[in-house]
């Protein structure tokens, strides 16, 4: 049997990282101060972690439509900047879910981990 999966490629912007840290309140200047980021080991602006999570959430909502999310266990090995392509996924077990977010340059992963979710049917 094949695990549902759900892929999308999305290539995130300065732009994006400047909304959602107007719309979280996170405004740390690693996510949206390009001069200060310049400064750190990372060089640029990386995405917010949570950023990441909701794109991942909204894939893991359309493999397990209604469930709510239990709980997460993420991790972040790499930087995800902006202007690089990136490809996000869910892959669907049960009531786990796979995630994870990759260069697609590089295949480098810069985002995964697995979400538990509840109170929806299984696929």
């Amino acid at each position: 049997m094949t695990t549902p999966t759900l892929v999308i490629d999305r290539t995130l912007t300065q732009a994006d990282f400047d909304l959602f840290a107007r719309l979280s309140g996170d405004d740390n200047p690693i996510h949206v101060d390009p001069g200060f980021s310049a400064r750190t080991r990372f060089g640029r602006t990386v995405a917010h972690g949570l950023l990441l999570c909701t794109i991942l959430r909204g894939l893991a909502g359309r493999l397990l439509p209604g469930a709510v999310l239990r709980t997460q266990d993420i991790r972040f090995p790499a930087p995800t900047y902006a202007g690089e392509p990136m490809r996000f996924s869910a892959a669907l077990a049960g009531q786990q879910i796979t995630v994870s977010v990759t260069r697609l340059a590089d295949g480098v992963v810069t985002c995964d981990g697995t979400f538990e979710m509840a109170g929806a049917a299984t696929c």
